[in-house]
């Protein structure tokens, strides 16, 4: 991030209150602290805003089948989503509730302007309504004429007068914005899945309602108080009225957002409705809108029924905070669907935190009390290790770009480079031998590469981990502040002369999971430690039949082809480039050329095997299976039925 980019904006979704958090709310939540705490990290005015949205139909129905009324209903709701973000020490600037009447003023203000316009006009309006999703749909996007293409629900034919907002007249020039902003939406295939779908045509947006009264009244010079605004021009108002847009608009300044963080259940809302809102208005568009993909639970999908829905606080308590926010952000590619295992889990906290991190922290404190009676000092690394530092500078100057482009498994793969040159170190120079030759000076200059290294990982790790950063620093005597990430991340400053702080082992060895699994879907009680021998199979099982846990290890996800090429001096093979939902397309190496040609399957669809360990083939990296069936007339692939987003899990 550049640092002339003095204010910085970062946005989670206002979140619906028809239900109680669960994972997916608090991996939003988590990934838009962790880009404002690096923010003010790096000396930037940064404000962070969280909310709730509390008005519409299926808020008013909630209400009244718990015999409430909707205000009473939604400052329930709303009180938890405060409380559990307050427990995760989620660094809010600002709490928002669509139910403010500062925000209503500003909703108000926005509808006035547009109408004045010239982009509201009044009609009647007739179509399919989900309820559930608050969305009038068309005939042809229905499933089997009668089923909401987003949730499945059954829609209700509504006819009601409306207000429309003329979103026909920005089609053009919302193109544009996507043409000429290659990173406005993130990952890149959701931007193309938006453009898609700007492309085939937009429709005017009914944006009022006469069949509920719980929303936001048009404004009294309307003279209509009949209607409530649609829920989603309400909602979206959200980002602009939290800086006091219709009212005191002294923090305006921070507009424009630098990221909206959405799931990509919403994408259309964000990437088409919002920017449309906003040019209406004139004013300037959001520098990226990140979607993230959804969370699975033990490769099912997660629903009330199973019994299975993940409740983030019960994570944290039984595994810690910390160790959550590093799974939740390292386990899965932004975009793409997730999923989460208690395995995962320990294995994340196990290996990459306790062996990779916390485990060189005790080396380290253990060589110094030994060596050097906990002292140390920089003075002479660059003399010995010149070619270590430079290494793992080199890997810190790639972090900040990746974590503002949303990589941020990419970000925390690239962070644990430095630990692997110091553990490596450690183990190939070996600074016990060289206390016995006499290389006293090489050998504390060793410490010190290693406490160094620890310095700049802790400081870069402090977005994702505050707590357990401030720990680390604390051992090595400096704090983590603009100050620290000036010198030690964009200086070339080491760390002064200090005495390390003996400190008991941050990370724990996790051996048996915590929590009571819920639904069908069990987990082991131990925490694996490799691939298991089948000497202990049942009969069943040698003979080919599969317990249910073991088919959900297999993760099957539908991809777009988005790329085919045939593979020099092979004859069955094909190259490829299969859309996952993921950050950028995989590589899979296919026998299928016998059968195919790369014109036969570019923009069509395949079902992918998307957890298979990766090979090469004819030297070329194969990072999935295709799906195909093959008898005596040939071989076919294994597609979907009908189209489905890329990246939709199969099962």
């Amino acid at each position: 991030m550049s640092e002339k980019c003095k204010k910085v904006y970062i946005t989670t979704p206002i979140y619906y209150v028809n239900d109680i958090p669960h994972i997916g709310h608090a991996y939003t939540t988590i990934i838009a602290d962790t880009l404002a705490v690096y923010s003010r990290m790096a000396g930037l005015d940064t404000f962070f805003l969280t909310g709730t949205d509390e008005h519409g139909q299926k808020i008013e129905e909630a209400a009244r089948k718990r015999d409430k009324l909707p205000k009473e209903y939604a400052d329930e709701i709303s009180a938890r989503f405060r409380k559990l973000w307050d427990e995760f020490d989620i660094s809010y600037d600002k709490f928002i509730r669509t139910t403010d009447e500062e925000h209503k003023r500003g909703v108000r203000k926005a509808f006035e302007k547009m109408y004045e316009k010239g982009d509201i006009y009044k009609d009647t309006y007739s179509g399919h309504y989900c309820i559930s999703c608050e969305t009038f749909f068309t005939e042809t996007q229905l499933v089997d004429g009668e089923f909401c293409p987003e949730c499945g629900k059954q829609t209700n034919i509504v006819e009601e007068e409306s207000y429309f907002f003329r979103l026909s007249k920005y089609q053009d020039r919302l193109l544009r914005w996507y043409e000429e902003n290659e990173k406005c939406i993130l990952p890149k295939t959701r931007r193309n899945e938006v453009i898609r779908f700007v492309e085939s045509g937009l429709e005017d947006l009914s944006i009022t309602r006469t069949s509920f009264d719980w929303g936001v009244k048009l404004p009294k010079s309307l003279n209509d108080p009949a209607h409530v605004m649609y829920v989603w021009l309400d909602a979206l108002m959200n980002y602009l009225t939290a800086l006091g847009y219709g009212g005191d608009e002294k923090r305006m300044d921070y507009w424009p957002a630098r990221v909206h963080l959405i799931g990509k259940d919403i994408l259309r809302f964000h990437a088409i409705y919002w920017p449309a809102f906003l040019m209406s208005l004139d004013m300037p568009l959001p520098k990226h809108i990140a979607a993230h993909g959804w969370w699975t639970r033990n490769g099912e999908k997660m629903s009330k029924s199973k019994g299975n829905v993940i409740d983030p606080k019960e994570v944290v308590d039984a595994y810690g905070l910390e160790n959550f926010r590093y799974f939740m952000l390292r386990e899965v590619p932004f975009g793409g669907d997730g999923d989460f295992s208690q395995k995962a889990l320990m294995d994340r906290i196990n290996s990459d935190l306790g062996n990779d991190l916390g485990n060189l922290l005790n080396r380290l404190i253990g060589m110094s009390a030994k060596y050097s009676e906990g002292e140390i000092d920089s003075q002479n690394l660059r003399e010995y290790y010149s070619k270590e530092l430079e290494a793992v500078n080199d890997s810190i100057g790639r972090l900040e770009p990746l974590l503002f482009d949303m990589q941020l498994h990419r970000y925390l793969e690239e962070l644990w480079r430095p630990l692997s040159i110091a553990n490596k170190a450690i183990d190939s120079y070996q600074p016990w031998v060289m206390m016995k030759e006499g290389k006293t000076e090489e050998a504390l200059a060793l410490n010190a590469l290693i406490a160094n290294i620890l310095a700049k990982v802790a400081i870069m790790l402090h977005p994702v981990m505050p707590r357990t950063t401030e720990k680390i620093a604390s051992a090595l005597s400096f704090v983590i502040d603009n100050e620290s990430y000036r010198k030690y991340i964009k200086g070339d400053e080491l760390l002064p002369k200090f005495t390390i702080e003996r400190i008991p082992p941050l990370f724990p060895r996790i051996e048996e999971v915590r929590m009571e699994e819920k639904g069908a879907v069990k987990e082991e009680k131990k925490s694996p430690k490799g691939k298991g021998s089948d000497k202990g199979a049942s009969a069943e099982e040698s003979d080919g039949v599969i317990s249910i846990e073991q088919f959900f290890q297999t993760t099957l996800k539908v991809g777009t082809v988005v790329e085919a090429h045939e593979v020099p001096k092979s004859k069955k093979l094909l190259r490829l480039m299969v859309d996952l939902g993921e950050d950028s397309p995989r590589q899979i190496v296919a026998g299928i050329k016998e059968w195919y040609s790369p014109a036969d399957l570019v923009d069509t669809q395949v079902c992918v095997v998307a957890n298979l360990k990766p090979a090469k083939l004819m030297g070329m990296l194969s990072e999935g299976m295709i799906l195909a069936a093959k008898d005596d007339s040939g071989l076919s692939l294994v597609r979907p039925e009908k189209p489905k987003k890329a990246g939709t899990v199969i099962g």
